[in-house]
């Protein structure tokens, strides 16, 4: 790297940046950072202090710091720990406390003696609240202050509960939440009203006394506010930018994380490029989009006064470049996503052969398969090709109780109604009715009452499924059991998740597998899904059909992919986008406003056409065709 490129990077980052492939591999340098610091204080005799975060960005990093407490014999009896914040008001051993999550993910699994452990009460009577929140503070600075602090980022830039808002010089206290944090958090309980308002949290002032910060980003949905905490200037409105100011803060992003940073998403900007065809492509789609012109209509001018002229310099004529990405981007345009049979495909995105394709469309939830693909799941199965669709979990924490008891309702009276109704039968719809009237905040749900949720997914998807073209035999449910937990929070994937897949793969053969690809959440099920099928492909690589099998990846409901990602798109004409809504609202306990929306409040169909028509105005303003909607794919290479 060029002397120039650093100085202007570090220009444009104002905090240390390390971005890792993935998550994961961040977790771990993290964690075994920590475990230096830990046994380099265990030589000296000293005691260590940890600040530490929850959520889902601090998994991993748990769960390597077990690894090595029970593998590589870490030990944490020389460590104090300090949480960040806890739910007001909250139960110690209620199923969204954060004591329940340290203990679940780390305190009980390691050898830290329990006095050493201080987490904010969220029983503490509210008169109280200010003299707790004030003996907190002066409990970390009597144990010497933290050493090392861990922090998630929130999309409003929260870091610990301080809020928009919080001012540098807060300390512990008690805080109202955020709509979008409250939001965010639907996920961990069983609705919005649930959602505790306030919350007890270390200050801005608490985090910044500690000597070494480690700020972490995973998933894509945290680029946009990494970017501004990084690069932009220091401002209450968004909290995690004060830290620009800690003297030792180290932010760890995996790669989802970091593509909005300049030096990641414009890297032309920030200094010399080493120019490949793929960079050259995401250069002129940015170009194309800055100066509101078609590809072809690019200058020499144009390049040049948008940091754009060394790539002519390096590359070739700005004629010549317009040309070749143009031709990229219009031989990704197919009407045939299992391949043209009888057609050069040497500038197609799909083969040829066989004419006849076996595909799989994984879909992580019983609806992503019509929400995310709908259009091009009917054009395979109309082309004749061999199509399964696999739904990998029952979603069934999706389904609002008042649709279960409605559908328990109906089972009961036709029961009555045909003579049919069984003792054993009446006893447990009248457990599972007591259940919609005594269910707790907690949100924890009966088997029966998960089965019967199931059941609803499972006829919904299924009814979507026949509605595109499928026979019932080409429709699978594998009901992965790491979702099965009867909670949003789920157990990691395992064998009997990887043993379902490649028992469905080595059954069907696929030349094809289509696979959500939506990274936004590393945590989330989409991940855990493609991370299933990821390994099953990996297990399965030595046998002959896989090495004729194709991975393609689609995004789910919220983001797409950017015009110099796409390597297949697939366009939609009016016709196929109203017959995609119509497999959509088949999903009928998903529409209105589904449990967890997410911070879009559109319904599920609105998301997708909006989001296909948008991709189908980006290749239209390069200067492609027009269509009337575009469902867009990247493909997965195996290494």
């Amino acid at each position: 790297m060029s002397i120039t490129l650093k100085y202007q990077l570090k220009s444009f980052e104002k905090l240390p940046v390390k971005i890792y492939a993935d998550s994961r591999e961040g977790s771990i340098h993290i964690a075994k950072s920590i475990a230096l610091a830990i046994r380099q204080k265990q030589q000296d005799g000293e005691k260590i202090v940890l600040g530490l975060a929850t959520g889902s960005s601090p998994i991993k990093v748990y769960d390597e710091l077990v690894r090595l407490h029970k593998e590589e014999q870490l030990s944490f009896k020389n460590v104090i720990t300090f949480n960040l914040d806890e739910y007001y008001p909250m139960r110690p051993e209620a199923p969204q406390s954060y004591v329940r999550f340290m203990h679940e993910y780390l305190f009980d699994h390691i050898d830290i003696p329990r006095e050493n452990i201080h987490i904010p009460d969220g029983t503490i009577a509210i008169e109280d609240i200010d003299a707790y929140c004030q003996q907190y503070e002066k409990r970390i600075d009597q144990y010497g202050g933290i050493d090392i602090q861990l922090l998630g980022i929130g999309r409003t830039g929260h870091i610990g509960f301080n809020e928009p808002g919080s001012w540098e010089s807060s300390l512990t206290r008690m805080v109202r939440l955020d709509s979008l944090t409250r939001m965010d958090a639907i996920k961990d309980f069983s609705n919005e009203e649930t959602v505790p308002y306030r919350a007890i949290t270390m200050g801005i002032a608490s985090i910044m006394k500690a000597r070494t910060v480690y700020l972490m980003a995973w998933g894509a949905h945290k680029a946009h506010i990494i970017k501004e905490a990084i690069e932009g200037e220091i401002t209450s409105s968004i909290p995690a930018t004060f830290l620009q100011n800690h003297p030792n803060t180290k932010v760890y992003a995996d790669t989802p994380a970091s593509t909005e940073l300049t030096r990641i998403k414009t890297p032309w900007l920030a200094g010399i490029c080493n120019w490949d065809e793929d960079l050259v492509c995401k250069a002129v789609v940015w170009l194309s989009q800055k100066t509101n012109k078609p590809i072809l209509k690019l200058t020499e001018e144009d390049y040049s006064e948008n940091h754009l002229s060394d790539m002519i310099i390096e590359y070739d004529f700005a004629y010549n470049i317009n040309i070749k990405v143009f031709n990229r981007l219009q031989h990704t345009i197919t009407g045939w996503p299992g391949g043209k049979p009888n057609a050069d495909d040497s500038n197609r995105p799909e083969r040829s052969v066989p004419a006849k394709k076996r595909v799989i469309l994984f879909s992580p939830h019983p609806d992503d398969d019509v929400i995310s693909m709908g259009a091009t799941f009917e054009r395979l199965v109309e082309q004749g090709h061999e199509v399964h669709v696999a739904y990998q979990t029952s979603g069934n924490i999706a389904v609002h109780d008042h649709d279960a008891r409605r559908f328990l309702e109906f089972f009961q009276e036709y029961s009555h109604a045909i003579g049919l109704e069984h003792p054993e039968t009446e006893k447990l719809i009248k457990k599972s009715m007591k259940f919609f009237t005594t269910k707790g905040k907690d949100g924890n749900e009966s088997d029966e009452i998960r089965m019967a949720k199931g059941f609803i997914r499972r006829g919904e998807a299924r009814a979507g499924a026949r509605f595109s073209g499928l026979k019932d035999d080409q429709i699978h449910f594998l009901d992965l059991p790491f979702y099965e937990t009867g909670r949003s929070r789920k157990k990691p994937i395992g064998e009997d998740d990887y043993r379902i897949i490649m028992d469905l793969m080595e059954q069907v053969k696929p030349h094809q597998i289509f696979a959500a690809g939506d990274l936004a959440d590393p945590h989330g099920t989409h991940r855990v899904c493609l991370d299933g099928i990821l390994e099953a492909c990996k297990r399965l690589s030595d046998r002959p059909w896989m090495k004729d099998c194709w991975l393609w990846l689609y995004r789910g409901a919220w983001h797409e992919y950017t015009i110099d990602e796409i390597e297949m798109a697939v366009p939609i004409s009016p016709k196929q986008l109203e017959h995609k809504r119509r497999a959509i609202f088949m999903h009928q306990s998903q529409k209105d406003r589904p449990p967890f929306p997410g911070e879009d409040n559109r319904e599920f169909w609105q998301r997708a056409e909006d989001r296909n028509r948008e991709t189908a105005r980006l290749y239209r303003s390069l200067g492609l065709a027009e269509y009337e909607a575009i469902e867009a794919f990247k493909r997965w290479h195996f290494k």
